[in-house]
């Protein structure tokens, strides 16, 4: 009796059922030969995705080659002191805001991811801006979540004409490089990066293998033909931006849209910028037209009372090079044997840490009170400048005393009770001073020589100090 020989598939490309798959880090990219709870790269938790690894040899063996032989030639070396360092020109978006967090304009050759959550403006936002531009140069839309209807018709809704604005609906790579090629714009928007994908690769669109050699050939393509690329990244369900994190770090611009959904505000921040300053913000509206700029976005940050009320302090943040008067909003009750502590808008651990502080050196106990702690407008106060007025608006709250009307404090405060002063005082006094605040509570470094005109600046050196210069003027 004959017994037939087993028969063996082979594994290969062709073969997609017997294909080998490995598990790529969504974080840092990193890759295990199977499923593990923590990646072993970065030690991040469940950030392993299943996908199809790629054959060895062909492609990338002529790729590995082709950089090798480039490596071999010597590079030209140029001396630091001796490179002739120029200003970028940059072209306006015809969006004021957009262009203050661009830090002026696009610049030639440029990189700029921006995300934001679903829904929150970012499409609306750059075909504004599109059809700004293509009055003085050529732009191309490229567009992989909508078709070129669904463009046109909402281009229709927010009155843009449209004329010079170039839409192309496609996902894959190749055929929009070759597409940029045969347009020559000076300016494109691709939106989104998540949903392109190269036929180099065999993992799905979105992956983290696709979304870096997307963008990473993007990038290369805008440096070398000098077209300004904006890339619209999609975001996880805890607000950062999804894909590698080399995403980040490949593009020159990171903008992230900020604001909630149901409000009619939005907050355009820029986290990287190698061509402008840092934590700058861009305030627009949305309105049926689309989104508009906000030339006085003080005005969103105050509430309107008609009278002061109790637990409210006006103080006065930077954000990126703009100064913007902001209120602190606390509310202390009754909290029973567990009492909480919430902050919207602020660091909750500062909160406790401030607290402490308050009842230690100032003898203000809340220790059996609920105290809640806001920043009004949906607006996200990170610096330290904030703490005496949270501690000023926790203080007439629980007293039932409103503070005196025109009155701002900013100030950072010290575990051991000290007032600290914050950056660029001048600054913040002179904003406030022309929104026709009257009374300035300030740290005693921050103390002007001569205060601006209108203005009374109290200084001091100690929390317990502040407490009694509120009490004296009220």
């Amino acid at each position: 009796m004959k017994v037939a020989a087993p028969r063996f598939l082979e594994v290969s490309p062709d073969n997609p059922a017997m294909a080998k798959t490995i598990y790529t880090c969504r974080e840092c990219g990193g890759t295990a030969p199977k499923w593990l709870g923590q990646c072993p790269q970065c030690s991040a938790w469940n950030t392993l995705d299943e996908s199809i690894a790629e054959p060895s040899g062909g492609a990338s063996k002529n790729r590995f080659a082709a950089r090798n032989a480039a490596l071999v030639a010597p590079q030209t070396v140029a001396t630091l002191s001796e490179i002739d360092a120029t200003d970028v020109e940059r072209t306006p978006t015809g969006q004021d805001e957009l262009d203050r967090v661009l830090g002026g304009g696009i610049v030639a050759g440029g990189v700029v991811l921006i995300g934001g959550d679903p829904g929150i403006g970012k499409s609306t936002l750059l075909l504004q801006a599109l059809d700004s531009i293509s009055a003085h140069m050529k732009v191309l839309y490229v567009t992989g979540e909508e078709s070129g209807a669904q463009v046109a018709l909402r281009s229709r809704r927010l009155g843009l004409s449209g004329r010079a604005v170039r839409v192309l609906a496609e996902i894959q790579l190749e055929r929009i490089l070759a597409t940029l090629q045969a347009e020559k714009p000076a300016f494109c928007v691709v939106d989104s990066i998540q949903t392109l994908y190269s036929e180099e690769l065999s993992s799905a669109p979105g992956s983290v293998a696709q979304v870096r050699e997307c963008a990473a050939q993007l990038t290369r393509f805008a440096k070398t033909s000098g077209v300004a690329i904006v890339l619209v990244g999609h975001v996880t369900k805890e607000g950062a931006l999804a894909g590698p994190r080399v995403l980040e770090h490949i593009v020159d611009t990171v903008l992230y849209f900020e604001g909630d959904t149901h409000s009619s505000f939005r907050l355009v921040r820029a986290i990287k910028n190698r061509f402008g300053a840092v934590n700058e913000i861009g305030v627009f509206a949305m309105t049926e037209r689309g989104l508009k700029g906000v030339s006085n976005p003080s005005a969103i940050f105050l509430s309107t009372h008609g009278e002061p009320v109790p637990g409210s302090c006006v103080m006065v943040t930077l954000e990126g090079t703009r100064p913007l008067l902001v209120e602190i909003q606390a509310l202390v009750d009754s909290g029973g044997p567990s009492p909480r502590r919430l902050s919207v808008g602020l660091d909750r651990d500062r909160l406790a840490m401030l607290l402490a502080v308050l009842h230690r050196h100032a003898g203000v106990a809340c220790m059996d009170q609920d105290v809640f702690v806001n920043a009004v407008g949906g607006v996200r106060i990170g610096e330290p400048a904030a703490d005496l007025a949270v501690l000023l608006a926790i203080q007439s709250s629980l007293r039932g005393r409103p503070l005196p009307r025109g009155f701002i404090a900013f100030g950072e405060v010290g575990l051991a009770g000290e007032v600290r002063p914050a950056p660029r005082g001048q600054e913040r006094l002179k904003e406030a001073a022309k929104l026709g605040f009257s009374i300035a509570l300030v740290p005693k470094a921050n103390a002007p020589k001569k205060a601006p005109e209108g203005l009374t600046v109290h200084a001091v050196e100690r929390i317990e100090e502040a407490i009694e210069v509120v009490r004296g003027l009220t």
